[in-house]
């Protein structure tokens, strides 16, 4: 059996004890092709290729590592912001779509389906069905269509068709229930772009390798700007945790660096409009991987809550489980209030407005220790033009 590492999942797809691919029978077939193909495709040569043109020359890679300044005066320590909200499309998402589009390009697949919830991962998988001429249906909870409106007609000026989720709490875990059965009905035609690191394995492997892209330039940036690669903490927001995944990937065997994952708590952790999975959530399975999941005692998805629709989901990725459970990772969380407080602080400290769901790992700036030569480095997962409609709100 393949040994694993933090990297690495063990061949069934597991870290430690979470991970898997838990699926019906109708979707055997197309997870099975994927895990079998997968590594073969994306370390071939000629796909290499064509996926690092296209983050540079389309999605705008390498993206900066900025040294906010008055940020970092503000907390007494070198604090460095990964500018992911730069990237096309103004998230970290795109560097995902874009492997998985030609991933899907080599597996004949003439459909693509994805979920969503800020908005976000919709933009960027109709972005490159544009690119490639590519049916695209992204299914969205009818409240995020409401409260992400701007990505929503971005998604269908980019000729995608948006379906709304109505059952549940009408957010991201629905819109993802929603794609699922889309895809058991079409499994022939169609590739399921998911968005973060969840789902059956090969899945949260996949989109960690196409998001790694993000560690492997911190490390280089980092050495030319201080002369050492590693950063003494790493912070970043989870939801599922594609952009963590990401950010943490090439220091996740590397000890010395911290790793601090921030969830959203809502309106508070024990409030019951909470989306804290670390501190909330038992074992369980969920849209095809066991992981840690907010359920009832008798195994039903509690549903979350964030002001933040990228992190309003019940469970995380199972990488981001075993670096729960080993402690590898720090969980911290973050309030609705605090998320708004640190959008805010940095608006007027750097000029830089964040998405909400970067504003959580922003937020945890304020509980973290540092000394005056740390180098500590924050994605910035997103950019907050999808948000202002929510900022308003708080604007005096």
């Amino acid at each position: 059996m393949k040994k694993q590492t933090y990297t690495t999942p063990n061949e069934y797809g597991y870290y430690g004890s979470f991970g898997g691919a838990y699926i019906p029978e109708m979707l055997h077939r197309n997870v099975e092709e994927l895990k079998t193909r997968y590594l073969d495709i994306i370390n071939d040569p000629s796909f290499k290729k064509e996926l690092d043109e296209l983050l540079a020359d389309y999605a705008g890679r390498p993206t900066p590592l900025y040294l906010a300044k008055r940020l970092s005066a503000q907390f007494g320590t070198n604090i460095y912001l990964k500018r992911e909200d730069l990237c096309h499309t103004g998230a970290h998402k795109i560097n995902n779509t874009i492997g998985q589009i030609l991933l899907a390009e080599k597996l004949g697949k003439k459909r693509i389906i994805a979920e969503t919830g800020a908005g976000q991962h919709g933009v960027a998988t109709a972005t490159v069905c544009a690119l490639k001429g590519i049916q695209c249906i992204v299914y969205m909870g009818e409240k995020d269509i409401e409260r992400q409106a701007p990505n929503v007609a971005r998604m269908k000026m980019l000729g995608a068709t948006v379906v709304p989720a109505l059952s549940g709490s009408k957010t991201l875990k629905d819109a993802t229930n929603e794609a699922i059965r889309d895809w058991i009905n079409h499994p022939d035609d169609t590739h399921y772009i998911i968005g973060s690191v969840v789902g059956p394995h090969p899945y949260p492997d996949m989109v960690t390798l196409f998001q790694s892209v993000i560690s492997k330039e911190i490390r280089a940036q980092l050495k030319e700007k201080t002369g050492t690669e590693l950063p003494s903490s790493v912070v970043a927001c989870v939801g599922g945790g594609s952009n963590a995944a990401g950010a943490f990937y090439h220091f996740l065997d590397e000890k010395e660096v911290e790793l601090v994952a921030v969830e959203a708590a809502g309106l508070g952790v024990n409030s019951g409009q909470s989306a804290a999975t670390s501190q909330l959530g038992r074992p369980g399975i969920l849209h095809g991987s066991k992981s840690l999941l907010m359920q009832t005692e008798d195994g039903q998805v509690v549903e979350p809550h964030s002001i933040s629709a990228g992190l309003d989901y019940p469970g995380i990725g199972p990488l981001h489980a075993h670096l729960f459970e080993t402690g590898r990772a720090k969980f911290l969380s973050a309030t609705d209030q605090e998320a708004v407080e640190a959008a805010f602080n940095l608006a007027k400290m750097e000029g830089i407005i964040p998405a909400l769901e970067s504003s959580h790992a922003l937020s945890a700036l304020t509980r973290l220790s540092f000394s005056k030569n740390d180098h500590v480095v924050v994605c910035l997962s997103g950019r907050g033009d999808k948000d202002l409609a929510t900022y308003m709100k708080y604007i005096k």
